[in-house]
């Protein structure tokens, strides 16, 4: 007869604390490492706050609520999310107030948020960029009796969702204002679409145009509010929008709200270059941020010489920006654990629940053996998870971490 603790680990990545990776965890494992978790959550914590700036950090990274609450007893304003389901979830685990970044669009999910603004505790604030989103939401919420925060979305050509011209801002803020059920908080945009050679300024002037929308916009008295959001910023280019917002006195009229995400757990891969491109742009800042997530896995099959295949695939990691990259090496079951590095090694593939991995001259591997990797892109590992562990130096679980996808 199967126990309770036998039948419960046939979820991946099963574990309870006071479990060692290397002895009793069913692999592969999200695996957070707290030293660094906390780092991030400070460094970020205190870079916006040092920028004037508040925090709402993008929840759709990690959908767990126990980083949710991490974040927001560090000091963050609220918690950005992309949908009303995800909203939905934040609410239900404490989280009273949320930006998302994204446009409302259907009646079911406006039933979703106007059934969360019954609680008024609940601050909410969701994007618009068409009249006829616009024309939608004020008839809804008109017919439920609650009054809606929006903000404005201003985007770039080519980029995502937004109004393309200052022009198109300020007819729309016109249609808002002729919805009695709609309120006009703020002005937001994504600069992470904007590429190429001239990248850096790029983003400046798209800064500068949301801050001189901004202003015109509470110069003629389209918002409701006294102090409107200005909002901006992902996880690679947070530090020039800090910049921009700051120099131009953002603050100074409105709450400049940053929203980066993927800084929480960081990674090996684009955002680690990113990081690098923000200390080199910043002579005052010192260390920077920390990966603090991996995946674990075992070597599954040796079927070749210099050919190791291991229990981890698409299923498990992202691989859309970058393949997972072999960090160290442990003997399962072995502890204290004693990590050796593999980073000579390379995955050249992954399939399903399979990574096909190069092993690098002199590296000694046998079935059975565990592997940690860094990934690329935190976002797109997260969602593969139901449970993330939280470790400690000597490699303990101290925390089970659920998400909510």
């Amino acid at each position: 007869m199967p126990t309770a603790r036998n039948t419960a680990a046939v979820e991946k990545g099963f574990a309870h604390i006071g479990d060692h990776l290397v002895r009793d965890v069913s692999l592969p494992a999200l695996v957070l490492h707290r030293e660094a978790l906390e780092h991030n959550i400070h460094w970020m914590q205190t870079f916006v706050s040092n920028s004037g700036a508040q925090l709402a950090p993008h929840g759709k990274t990690s959908m767990t609520p126990a980083l949710f609450r991490r974040q927001l007893d560090a000091g963050a304003w609220g918690i950005t999310l992309a949908s009303a389901t995800q909203t939905r979830a934040a609410y239900a685990h404490g989280v009273r107030r949320v930006l998302m970044a994204n446009q409302l669009v259907g009646t079911a999910n406006m039933a979703l948020i106007a059934d969360l603004l019954a609680d008024p505790t609940f601050d909410f604030y969701c994007m618009v960029d068409h009249p006829d989103n616009v024309a939608d939401l004020g008839a809804y919420f008109a017919s439920r009796g609650v009054r809606l925060n929006v903000m404005i979305e201003y985007g770039v050509v080519g980029g995502r969702c937004g109004c393309r011209t200052e022009q198109e801002v300020l007819d729309l803020a016109k249609a808002i204002d002729a919805q009695p059920s709609l309120a006009l908080t703020g002005i937001e945009g994504y600069e992470g679409v904007i590429h190429g050679d001239h990248a850096v300024s790029g983003i400046r002037q798209f800064a500068a145009s949301l801050v001189r929308l901004a202003v015109q916009l509470q110069d003629s008295g389209a918002f409701s509010v006294a102090k409107p959001i200005i909002t901006a910023s992902g996880s690679a280019w947070y530090d020039l929008i800090a910049e921009s917002f700051e120099a131009q006195n953002a603050g100074g009229r409105f709450l400049s709200v940053l929203r980066p995400g993927s800084y929480v757990a960081h990674d090996h891969g684009i955002y680690k270059e990113a990081q690098c491109c923000v200390l080199d742009r910043r002579s005052d800042l010192h260390e920077g941020l920390r990966p603090a997530l991996e995946i674990w896995a075992h070597v599954q099959s040796l079927p070749e010489p210099g050919f190791a295949v291991v229990a981890l695939g698409k299923r498990d990691v992202a691989y859309d920006a970058g393949l997972p990259v072999p960090l160290l090496r442990y003997k399962a079951g072995v502890v204290p654990a004693k990590g050796d590095d593999v980073s000579a090694c390379k995955v050249t593939a992954v399939m399903d629940q399979h990574a096909f991995m190069s092993v690098a001259p002199g590296v000694e591997l046998r079935v059975g053996d565990i592997v940690s990797f860094g990934t690329s892109h935190p976002c797109l590992t997260f969602d593969k998870w139901r449970i993330g562990c939280l470790v400690d130096d000597q490699l303990t679980v101290i925390e089970t971490m659920e998400t909510c996808f």
